[in-house]
């Protein structure tokens, strides 16, 4: 057993449902959880400034094959707009300060008009295949992405990111060993980049979360079901991961403080911010 200190892994679970309820759409100190950066696993294939100087009023591609899933920056209300000229399959999502995000050369629409949507939600998949439905004028595989101030200005939003705070912040499980809300938002976005989760990122872990955390831990001797459902054996592999960051306890599958903390070092690498 992890002698960090007396929590048990089913009180640490239950703690970690318990406060959820501060939620992700609040602005003021709590707006880098508010919005996020979806689309840092991709490589950007048009800049701003090149949209800019073309003539546009601007936007920043992210090249990725065609179907690609594509979660919202921040939750709000969903509007689809087909084939919406240059832009082709276009989805906005009006938040709840008044900005709009905007993705464009959509393949498909995951989501009908009016549909709220957390962040992190998929709303529709990328295409821009040219030639296909949907594309508009794209010339290769990427998704479009900008957002719209409330005064209805077309804006960078890696620029309105920074202004924010750059997005998710940094868990505080690393001192004090206890998973919150913030630790499991932090650990979606990990599981969204590199595991296929695909649902929300709001810290509220159920089983689609549990599900890829243990195909991320397959590569860490993980040889379960995936099922959703974690035991001795999905938290033996996350103490083998913990192992890498610092945790030096027993690998018993049973998670206390100090397995926690190893856990949220390897989470608050900026790549998963």
């Amino acid at each position: 057993m992890d002698n960090g200190g007396g929590i048990t892994r089913r009180t640490l679970l239950s703690g970690a449902g318990l406060v959820v309820a501060g939620g992700l759409v609040t602005m003021g100190n709590a707006s880098a959880a508010a919005f996020y950066h979806p689309f840092t696993a991709y490589r950007i294939t048009g800049t701003w400034e090149q949209h800019r100087s073309r003539g546009s009023l601007g936007g920043i591609d992210y090249g990725m094959a065609v179907g690609t899933r594509l979660p919202a920056a921040g939750g709000g209300v969903v509007t689809n707009t087909p084939d919406n000229g240059t832009g082709g399959h276009t989805v906005t999502i009006r938040h709840d300060n008044g900005y709009r995000t905007q993705y464009m050369h959509l393949s498909r629409f995951l989501l009908t008009n009016g549909t709220r949507v957390d962040v992190g939600g998929v709303v529709g998949l990328s295409g821009g295949q040219p030639g296909a439905p949907g594309s508009g004028s794209s010339t290769g595989p990427h998704v479009h992405w900008h957002m719209i101030d409330p005064g209805g200005t077309r804006i960078n939003p890696l620029t309105y990111l920074a202004g924010i705070g750059g997005g998710l912040p940094k868990t505080g499980t690393e001192q004090d060993g206890v998973p919150g809300t913030v630790f499991w938002q932090r650990a979606q976005n990990w599981l969204r980049l590199e595991a296929g989760y695909t649902g929300p990122i709001d810290g509220a872990p159920g089983a689609n979360t549990y599900a890829a955390l243990q195909r991320a831990l397959r590569a860490h001797g993980y040889t379960g079901p995936i099922d959703g459902v974690p035991g001795a054996n999905t938290w033996a592999a996350a103490q083998r991961l913990a192992a890498r960051w610092g945790y030096t306890g027993p690998i018993d599958g049973v998670m206390g403080p100090n397995s926690w903390r190893g856990l949220a070092r390897f989470l608050n690498q900026d790549r998963y911010d």
